[in-house]
């Protein structure tokens, strides 16, 4: 193990970090140029065949499929809704809710509506800032507020895409009969959310007035990372219903902020600011059938993961494998019936008959879609590649075994010699540092997972201690959410004000670095009461 090769494993990660840094280029631009780095890399460093590469590649695009093909229905049913005048009905009635208390309004719109709309593949950088200026929030505000909200359960988002490649990325490196669950991974991720949670609280109050917020909406703020605590621990002791957690947390925040409200004897709805023609619009078009598309989806997912026959044969039996393109012969399951992309989709086609959409809406729909997806699903696509290189890197096709020590094999060993039972402390910055090249921290889950898991192993740890750090990698990734620059700019294009984002970047950098650091901090207080 040579420091050279420890040094031209890391040359890819830091070209892409500078593409994205330093020659301030997209996510897409900068990770081909990272894939064609790794690539050569393997090639001449790490006797890498080019099949190996090329089989690597394209396992690595199969394997994004939980992500990246959410990205391409969710950005299908965001055109479609915002075309068939879906959306504005929605934004509407937002506008409308909790104007009375800032703090629940925070709660309800950015924890709440944002983590329920995240989970079933909404994209609420897109969504919410336009709502927030509309209620009168600063454009400093509508950009922060959305990209912070939803990173406490930002490992449950698309329906619990990160959390579900983590768990096919671990039963992949621990082999049969030593496979996890996704209870298993559940019951140690949700330990981090109460927290957590109620810290990302505590950074939407300090950003919207500073200790003015905090002293008024304290009470909200906790009891948001109460609710969120409580509804995890069940959810997440259930194979079924982990994928469910982001779904069912932002639902529960929502109807907590409305009993406190009640309670509180404040209004829920006032409808005094909305313009005439929005108040004609709302009366001409239902709520409901704007909402349907979301309703469907969350019904079809509840039906197909709740009923345990159901769950266990969509995700245990029917996986769906494609056989014969990994380099090492291992299947690639893809669970196409039941992956959140397909009912995504279906969410779009049974919605038709609800909204009745009109031929030219359908068209504008696919035209809006076709411009928007191919970048953003090419990102999450190429970094799974990357990794998968990374995973693959020294294999040989003819013995069948590994020739020279993999990337990921040089990472680990060096890491565990270099920070031994500290390592525990440094995992979530690996995870910010790989949330905020990639832009996903899904992404940052399969990019850097194998990685996480082989230190795990050079340290001695048993299953619960690689969870344990993947927890903290994973949740350091979605905290990366904050400062990434793709969804930042995606914000502050949305109430077009590109450039506002920099200002947002200075302050939102603070609190990723402090939200990270106390997730470290559980990562060695659980290991210490696990081995103590």
């Amino acid at each position: 193990m040579s420091l050279v090769s420890l040094l031209l494993t890391l040359l890819p990660i830091f070209i892409i970090l500078a593409m994205l840094m330093l020659w301030k280029k997209p996510a897409d631009v900068s990770g081909i140029i990272g894939w064609i780095a790794i690539s050569l890399i393997a090639l001449f460093a790490f006797e890498t065949s080019i099949e190996v590469i090329l089989r690597s590649t394209a396992a690595g695009i199969i394997r994004s499929f939980s992500v990246s093909l959410i990205v391409a229905m969710s950005l299908l049913q965001m055109a479609y809704m915002e075309k068939t005048g879906a959306l504005r009905r929605i934004i509407i009635f937002i506008k409308t809710i909790a104007r009375e208390n800032r703090a629940v309004q925070i709660m309800m719109i950015n924890i709440g509506f944002g983590t329920l709309m995240v989970a079933v593949g909404a994209t609420p950088v897109s969504l919410l800032p336009p709502i927030l200026v509309a209620m009168g929030y600063s454009t400093y505000v509508a950009i922060a507020l959305p990209a912070i909200g939803y990173d406490a359960l930002c490992t449950y988002a698309l329906l619990g895409a990160p959390i579900v490649v983590f768990v096919d990325v671990a039963n992949g490196f621990l082999g049969r009969g030593n496979e996890i669950t996704l209870s298993d991974a559940g019951r140690v991720f949700f330990m981090f959310l109460p927290v957590v949670s109620t810290m990302i609280g505590v950074s939407m109050l300090w950003i919207v007035g500073k200790w003015t917020a905090l002293k008024e909406g304290w009470l909200p703020c906790l009891i948001s990372g109460i609710v969120i605590g409580l509804v995890s621990y069940v959810t997440n002791r259930y194979d079924n219903l982990v994928v469910l957690t982001g779904v069912l947390c932002g639902l529960a925040v929502i109807l907590a902020m409305i009993i406190y409200l009640k309670a509180s004897g404040r209004k829920l709805i006032d409808k005094s600011l909305l313009s005439a023609e929005e108040l004609a619009y709302e009366k001409r078009y239902p709520l409901w059938r704007a909402l349907s598309p979301w309703l469907i989806l969350v019904v079809l997912i509840v039906a197909l993961n709740v009923p345990q026959d159901a769950f266990n044969y969509l995700y245990r039996e029917l996986r769906l494998p494609i056989n014969g393109l990994t380099a090492n012969g291992a299947p690639l399951e893809t669970r196409a019936l039941w992956q959140a992309y397909t009912w995504i989709f279906a969410s779009v086609i049974f919605s038709i008959p609800i909204i009745r959409p009109s031929r030219a809406q359908l068209k504008d729909s696919l035209r809006v879609w076709g411009k928007r997806a191919p970048r953003p699903v090419f990102s999450a696509a190429i970094f799974f590649a990357i990794g998968e290189i990374m995973n693959m890197s020294g294999f040989s096709m003819a013995t069948k075994t590994f020739a020279v020590p993999s990337m990921v094999k040089v990472l680990a060993d060096y890491s565990a010699q270099y920070f031994s039972d500290a390592y525990g402390a440094v995992v979530a910055y690996i995870g910010l540092f790989g949330g905020f090249v990639t832009g996903s921290e899904a992404s940052t889950v399969a990019m850097f997972g194998k990685y996480t898991l082989t230190t795990a192993r050079n340290l001695n740890m048993d299953s619960y201690g690689m969870i344990l750090l993947m927890a903290g990698l994973a949740f350091g990734g979605g905290l990366a959410s904050v400062i990434s620059p793709a969804k930042l700019q995606n914000a502050a294009a949305s109430i077009d004000k590109l450039g506002a984002e920099n200002q947002v970047i200075r302050t939102a950098f603070v609190f990723s670095l402090l939200l990270t650091s106390v997730t470290s901090l559980f990562v060695l207080l659980f290991l210490k009461l696990r081995l103590g």
